[in-house]
């Protein structure tokens, strides 16, 4: 498995192992949002501001990816859904393992919702795509989450460990999922995925201290880092942010040492 660890050295720090990711694959579910249309410029932002990768379709690699120069992380993402169809939260793979390589992708991605209508299609496809990786030596990055209709609350430690465990049942490298509002409870969920654990960023936030809170807290309780979108390429300061984020990540900063950065 030489090759997938040299990959993985690719989208997380090797002094750490820790991440700093960015999605940038929300042009499918919500179209052209702030942040996602002048992609080479988002992207080199985010580049200079320390993210150790950035996740596309595979359609928007050729328009922006690693073009200011610094070394980033390419996750191509598999999966899609748009906020148009009956029920968004079924996720489709759209893009195979071998198109991912062809690219030069460093890691691929997929998106997994426990309790939706269509789960039982999601687990299969994350199990025949685990299968590819791992034939390939190719890292493989799993978005899963409780959505559905019986879901009362997506940040329940129970069912967000649960999310995590599953990812790491069906041999996920990194598994991404909720941050379940304090240290203790996410403990849980990092103790029962076994595999390394980053968090998502949710909704955009007002406030850039809660943002980096939420790092900092996930770090304490043993998260791997952050895989975070709208947070950062929606940011009035996006070079800022993320070198905020890759400070507390990364170097173990503390929230005031963030914002100062980000001043």
């Amino acid at each position: 498995m030489l090759g997938k660890s040299i990959r993985m050295e690719r989208i997380m720090d090797r002094n750490t192992g820790r991440a700093v990711i960015v999605p940038m694959d929300h042009g499918i579910s919500l179209g052209p949002v702030e942040g996602l249309v002048d992609m080479k410029k988002t992207i080199d932002m985010i580049s200079q501001g320390g993210a150790t990768g950035v996740v596309l379709h595979k359609g928007i690699v050729q328009y922006g990816h690693r073009s200011f120069g610094h070394d980033i992380g390419l996750i191509v993402h598999l999966s899609a859904s748009t906020s148009l169809g009956s029920d968004p939260n079924d996720k489709v793979i759209v893009t195979t393992v071998e198109e991912a390589i062809k690219m030069g992708a460093d890691a691929v991605s997929i998106h997994v919702n426990i309790g939706s209508n269509t789960e039982t299609e999601m687990l299969r496809d994350f199990g025949e795509v685990e299968r590819i990786c791992h034939e390939w030596g190719m890292p493989l990055l799993v978005m899963i989450y409780p959505r559905g209709k019986n879901i009362k609350d997506s940040f329940d430690v129970d069912l967000v460990k649960h999310c995590a465990r599953v990812g790491a049942e069906l041999g996920a490298d990194v598994i991404k999922t909720n941050y379940t509002g304090d240290i203790d409870s996410f403990k849980e969920v990092v103790k029962g995925a076994l595999a390394p654990v980053v968090i998502a960023g949710g909704p955009k936030m007002d406030s850039d201290e809660r943002l980096l809170q939420m790092v900092k807290d996930s770090i304490e309780a043993g998260g791997k880092g952050v895989s975070i979108g709208r947070n950062v390429f929606q940011h009035r300061n996006v070079v800022g942010i993320t070198k905020a984020m890759a400070a507390v990540v990364l170097h173990d900063a503390t929230v005031e040492e963030a914002l100062d950065i980000l001043k």
